[in-house]
């Protein structure tokens, strides 16, 4: 198995930072650069990898906040959904709502699509398009180590917000039944915050899907 992940917590609001590694060739990617640029970059670099994506599921200002530093310091392509791109620009204005500093993200080098395949070394993540907590946003599903990178779409025993801008609770609601309930039970959900769950425990126990049915 070539696959190795590492979570990282960071910045304000304890936003999950994933990187996601081949370990054949040493390529990575980090999936949501939250917060902590250098914390991100020395982890890849004690373990040997080179950061080769970096890899947005949405433009919330938490899930960047270490964006324009992490670029600068690996040069990696930035890969986003188109309708992310508004978000992105607004970043650093939303941040200062909060009294939150963010320096300003670059935009994306590459538009992202729904069922692109990436290749980050001989790992091949799915793009699965999840509008409804955020615009653009967008998983990243490895069907064959049965991972998904899922952002602020399905937290263990919860869903994503929709009460800010650009959210809407039945586009989110439509998003997790038909593009993540589909998915095989024993599929490991990494989210945006919080603990790692699955697929099967999140069909079983999560209240918000009680009344949701997976199409045949």
């Amino acid at each position: 198995m070539s696959l190795s992940i590492i979570q990282m917590s960071l910045g304000p609001l304890q936003t999950n930072c994933y990187v996601m590694a081949c370990t054949e060739t040493g390529q990575a990617a980090i999936i949501d650069p939250s917060w902590d640029a250098r914390a991100i970059a020395r982890q890849t670099q004690e373990q040997g990898w080179t950061i080769s994506h970096i890899l947005l599921t949405h433009a919330h200002f938490d899930h960047v906040g270490g964006l324009a530093e992490l670029k600068d310091l690996t040069g990696a392509p930035v890969y986003a959904h188109p309708d992310t791109a508004p978000m992105l620009a607004r970043a650093t204005a939303a941040a200062s709502v909060w009294g939150i500093h963010v320096d300003a993200p670059p935009p994306a080098d590459h538009a992202l699509a729904d069922g692109d395949v990436l290749a980050v070394g001989h790992l091949r993540p799915v793009v699965l398009y999840t509008p409804g907590h955020a615009p653009g946003h967008v998983c990243f599903h490895l069907p064959e180590d049965k991972v998904v990178f899922d952002g602020d779409v399905l937290f263990q025993g919860s869903i994503g917000r929709t009460d800010l801008p650009g959210g809407d609770f039945g586009v989110l609601m439509a998003s997790i039944r038909d593009r993540l309930l589909p998915l095989p039970d024993d599929t490991l959900v990494l989210s945006g915050h919080g603990a790692a769950t699955t697929i099967g425990e999140e069909r079983r126990q999560n209240p918000f899907l009680t009344d949701l049915t997976t199409e045949e």
